[in-house]
């Protein structure tokens, strides 16, 4: 329904951005002579020249590879945040290319020269959308709304479409108001304007251009009925099926052999999200990989000569859209310890089972070090590698606590489960089980990957203070 620009619009972003590159590209050959001073600079004494094949070559591979990203896509990337992070990330794919192909072809390029022409071309990129938002976005608030949208049905659905419209106002999208046939909720809401039968006339003395239609499921004869009386009027009618709250996290309209179908277990990342969710986490993990190995190795030496027993636990854990997959920690308790659990475990005044305990005689002298520490998680990046968790997101929960779990709760397994998570840095284990869930919904609803940022700096504070760990 929303899109940011036109057509052609993005085929002139595309032209433009190319063009940006490529100047860019020259404009670092003018630069490097003033960095002959800094210390990762070689001295350059004569006149710089790039091989011309570079400049077209270079353009062609930033282009293509953010309209891989989606970035010229009008229906994506609505929020300026979503647009920065794709350009950032285009930015990072691009480089790698440029420097393979550099590395397989034009090796006497400086390293500095490339270095500047890359940073360069990701802020003349973002520059320009940052000015072409804020001209937009002042353009159109003292213009009248180019979509004025009418909705039929005030119920969950409706409130969501109201939500989305506000928040993309600046787009250029109006909400005239609802239709619903209850009057309890034309007396509670003054943005009713009436009945579902006033629908034509609603439409032709307000403008609309789109119609929603969002009643529930057991309205849905009254849906043929207004699509039928909407069919000679030039607006766009737009249908959103009551199932979302049977939903995972999201429902998504998915194409399958020519037919449309409903996904309930959509996931709640885009594929840019996932992807640079995915790079982030590799990125990261192969970083702390030689560290992690050195204190693993110590680790697991101390673990063998304080107990009996090996030193990795390996357990079945609940991840992504409940899938079961075998998480590896440094182990922490004695040999047997799942058989003692009933020992441990609490029930809470509203049944949940509390699983933790601060004195739980099952914990090695050694264990309660390496969890306050938080450096029994350590084996986790295996897992991080292998695709089954990522650095950051609510936590592999244990299979039988899963069961017990009430339909909402289940969202929190719409994301790829993590090493650490919003509740590690809120509460740890200070909090009972029964909240975490409302921690993890927060992280889900509010993703993006300065957020995974974010938490990682958090939780070394976290880690620090051992507060809330045992």
């Amino acid at each position: 329904m929303v899109r940011r620009f036109s057509t052609d619009f993005a085929l002139i972003a595309m032209l433009l951005d190319g063009l940006l590159v490529a100047g860019c590209l020259a404009l670092s050959v003018l630069v490097r002579p003033w960095l002959n001073p800094l210390p990762i600079a070689r001295t350059i004494l004569g006149p710089i020249e790039i091989p011309g094949p570079m400049y077209p070559i270079s353009s062609v591979v930033w282009v293509a590879t953010l309209a891989m990203l989606s970035i010229y896509d009008p229906r994506r990337y609505l929020r300026w945040r979503e647009e920065l992070g794709g350009i950032v990330l285009g930015a990072v794919i691009s480089a790698m290319l440029l420097a393979g192909l550099l590395y397989l072809s034009f090796r006497d390029v400086s390293r500095v020269l490339f270095l500047v022409f890359v940073a360069l071309s990701g802020s003349a990129l973002v520059a320009w959308r940052t000015v072409f938002r804020l001209a937009r976005g002042r353009r159109l608030s003292g213009l009248p709304s180019a979509r004025r949208i009418l909705v039929a049905g005030r119920g969950i659905v409706g409130e969501e479409v109201l939500g989305e419209v506000q928040e993309h106002r600046r787009l250029g999208i109006e909400l005239v108001g609802f239709l619903d046939d209850d009057a309890n909720k034309a007396e509670l809401h003054t943005d009713v304007l009436g009945p579902l039968d006033q629908m034509r006339s609603v439409v032709a003395t307000h403008g609309v251009t789109d119609v929603v239609l969002a009643l529930p499921r057991r309205a849905y004869e009254r849906v043929n009925q207004l699509v039928v009386e909407l069919h000679d009027l030039p607006v766009k009618v737009w249908l959103i099926p009551d199932y979302f709250s049977l939903a995972l996290h999201r429902a998504r309209v998915e194409d399958f052999a020519g037919l449309p179908m409903l996904d309930l277990r959509a996931p709640a990342l885009s594929d840019y999200q996932r992807m640079s969710k995915r790079v982030f986490d590799v990125v990261v993990t192969l970083l702390l990989g030689p560290l992690a190995a050195l204190i693993g190795s110590i680790i697991a030496i101390v673990i063998r000569l304080d107990s009996p027993g090996p030193a990795l636990f390996r357990q079945k854990r609940v991840g992504e859209n409940g899938r079961l997959f075998e998480m590896v920690k440094f182990r922490t308790m004695v040999v047997g310890a799942e058989a003692m659990r009933h020992a441990v475990e609490q029930t809470g005044a509203n049944g949940e089972i509390l699983h933790k305990a601060y004195d739980d005689p099952r914990v090695t002298r050694v264990g309660r070090f390496l969890r306050r520490t938080s450096l029994d998680e350590l084996p986790q990046l295996l897992n991080v590698l292998r695709g089954e968790m990522s650095l950051v997101g609510p936590r592999p929960e244990l299979p039988y606590l899963v069961e017990r779990y009430a339909p909402w709760q289940r969202k929190r397994f719409a994301v790829p489960q993590g090493l650490t998570g919003w509740w590690q840095v809120q509460g740890r284990a200070d909090k009972p089980m029964h909240l975490h869930t409302e921690d993890d919904l927060y992280y889900v609803q509010n993703y993006s990957l300065w957020l995974d940022v974010r938490i990682l700096f958090m939780t070394l504070g976290a880690v620090f203070s051992r507060k809330g760990a045992y």
